[in-house]
């Protein structure tokens, strides 16, 4: 192991000092030699998008360790991860939050839960519409989901190198976010965290800028 990723994270802790946010480290594709070298660095909150890799590195990984699911759930999947997940970031439709409150039901569990909304221009972007968040938390439906905390936001910008559009779609998240009382606007990854930060932003998925490279 080198010390990069210590040097990394102490780096990204400096830059966003002033800013009030969780850092999110993005370890998908890692393994876990990594993944403890960040935790003996001092980091608790790690994101994966795979609900197998998630669960593999759960069982053997510190058990204080704060897990976030990042990636798109798939409903037959959300069983997996809700006795131990901290907060699920892209809960995209209500059919999913139905299944998480389902899932958790039968534990007797709370699942902290982010709502993502759809802010970028590509198709392939999940979440819901600005229109389709608004009916659902005006409608009243969120009391049946005894099971579910909301706590915020999250939004995937699109994949560009146009930091102007970045920036506009991240405050449209924000905007949308100052209309509701909730706690967390996750947003911003290695290329845009800075970015996303001076939008509202706060919380921060960060992978490539602390591991390096995507492992493929």
């Amino acid at each position: 192991m080198s010390s990069s990723i210590q040097s990394n994270l102490e780096t990204i802790l400096t830059t966003i000092s002033g800013y009030e946010c969780t850092l999110v480290a993005v370890s998908k594709t890692k393994p876990n030699e990594l993944i403890l070298e960040a935790y003996d660095a001092g980091q608790r909150d790690f994101g994966e998008n795979k609900v197998q890799d998630l669960v593999a590195k759960a069982e053997v990984l510190p058990k204080d360790i704060k897990w976030h699911m990042i990636g798109h759930l798939q409903r037959n999947k959300v069983k997996y991860i809700v006795p131990f997940v901290h907060l699920i970031h892209g809960v995209d439709s209500e059919k999913l939050l139905k299944e998480i409150n389902k899932q958790a039901s039968k534990i007797d569990q709370v699942i902290n839960c982010l709502l993502q909304v759809h802010i970028a221009s590509e198709d392939s972007k999940f979440g819901f519409s600005e229109d389709e968040l608004n009916e659902l938390l005006v409608s009243g439906r969120l009391n049946e989901y005894a099971h579910v905390s909301i706590k915020g936001l999250m939004g995937m910008a699109t994949f560009t190198q146009n930091m102007e559009q970045v920036g506009e779609e991240f405050a449209r998240l924000k905007k949308v976010y100052d209309q509701y009382d909730m706690q967390t606007l996750s947003m911003g990854m290695s290329g845009d965290y800075l970015l996303a930060l001076e939008k509202g932003s706060n919380m921060i998925r960060v992978g490539t800028a602390i591991f390096g490279k995507r492992n493929l």
